[in-house]
């Protein structure tokens, strides 16, 4: 483990492995680095690995007051500390602040995602408009679980029947102890969930993006990303779930990351 500072002053944690091609991992919803962390040891095979912990998430600090540009600078830090010819690997949420980033002027080598979470208008009910405000009320009356429920309801759309059971689970005390601030966050970083096919037109590096042809809206969210960008490559991974695994992602990224 190493840090490095963002531009206001945050320390940002990140493990760096491996050596090859240089990749930063993006993280998504409440998870810090370790959710990574299989996938980062499968890919140090072959490669640099960063995988860092954004604000507010596991051993990174958390300077106030939180806005997306402060995360676009962590992200500039973590692959500034990288080096030359980086890449980006963001997973669900991570995608949009890998595009968000370069969008912005981030110079990256290429991108690689997993399932960006846009909702195209018609392929599931909408997040509500006051998504945000929600969380970030919840989040100041300290309900990390009132978060939870909330990112799993509307943000991941999931029927009560499917999220009852996993407030009964024991994954749900983890879910909980992570969502604050991490979900306010991100609802932040998401906005309405809408694709800006503007913002998608400047990303020009090459682009690879995956699914699992498991989840409608998804998938039609991977499509219309790939339609809106310069220089897409399309991959289905079928049968994997959002909550993909590594071994799954592994030799896919591995190809892309070595390729010139």
């Amino acid at each position: 483990m190493t840090t490095t500072t963002s531009t206001d002053g945050t320390k940002l944690e990140y493990d760096r492995t491996g050596s090859g091609p240089a990749v930063v991992l993006i993280g998504a919803g409440p998870t810090g680095r370790t959710a990574n962390a299989e996938l980062a040891a499968l890919l140090s095979a072959s490669c640099t690995v960063l995988n860092y912990d954004r604000r507010g998430r596991g051993g990174s600090g958390d300077t106030a007051p939180y806005s997306v540009d402060r995360e676009l600078e962590d992200l500039a830090a973590v692959v500034a500390a990288a080096g030359e010819d980086v890449s980006l690997f963001g997973t669900s949420g991570g995608a949009m602040l890998a595009f968000k980033a370069v969008a912005n002027g981030l110079s990256v080598r290429r991108i690689a995602v997993w399932e960006p979470p846009y909702i195209l208008p018609g392929s599931r009910p909408p997040v509500p408009a006051d998504y945000a405000d929600q969380q970030a009320a919840l989040a100041a009356a300290g309900d990390r679980s009132g978060m939870a429920e909330l990112f799993l309801s509307q943000a991941a759309g999931l029927p009560p029947e499917f999220v009852k059971p996993l407030m009964d689970g024991p994954y749900w005390g983890f879910l909980e102890a992570a969502s604050s601030p991490a979900l306010m966050y991100d609802a932040q970083l998401a906005g309405d969930f809408s694709l800006d096919p503007a913002q998608q037109a400047k990303i020009t590096c090459p682009l690879l993006i995956l699914d699992g042809n498991t989840t409608d809206w998804l998938t039609q969210a991977a499509n219309a990303v790939a339609d809106a960008s310069p220089v897409p490559i399309r991959q289905t991974l079928p049968g994997q779930q959002h909550n993909v695994e590594s071994s799954a992602l592994a030799e896919p990224l591995i190809k892309f990351l070595h390729e010139d």
